[in-house]
């Protein structure tokens, strides 16, 4: 089964606090196996409690945590712009990420993830001067 948004966000996430999925299930509370389906890609649709419990395990910040809830419930992110977003040091805010998903999921190609989130922030900047115009 391929990789998905979902869980190459746990992993990196997970990877980041140091932690083994049997860990980050003991500690989450979360069955060890149900966290290695996640991040392998053959369970998708977890439950808002299961999500609730990895974002309080792996002590999200709020940015981490609205992209890991983005990518539960949207199962056909580019599992590469995470890969991309989770390396960025957290220099691109979240709703550069959802804008760059947008792009991203209609692409036919590989995109180049650093111009589609250059080209999402030149948008929302854009969209920040017309409203400080008054348009």
């Amino acid at each position: 089964m391929p990789r998905t948004a979902l869980g190459v966000m746990i992993q990196a996430m997970r990877e980041q606090r140091g932690l083994s999925q049997r860990e980050l299930g003991r500690l989450a509370e979360i069955d060890h196996a149900y966290i290695h389906r996640l991040e392998s890609g053959d369970k998708e649709a977890p439950s808002e409690d299961v999500v609730a419990k990895l974002v309080r395990t792996l002590k999200l910040d709020k940015r981490d945590a609205d992209i890991l809830k983005f990518t539960a419930a949207h199962p056909k992110a580019d599992p590469g712009l995470i890969e991309y977003v989770a390396k960025d040091d957290r220099t691109v805010p979240y709703e550069v990420f959802t804008m760059a998903a947008g792009a991203v999921y209609r692409a036919d190609k590989r995109p180049d993830y650093a111009k589609v989130i250059a080209r999402a922030r030149r948008i929302l900047e854009e969209e920040q001067q017309e409203q400080d115009d008054g348009g």
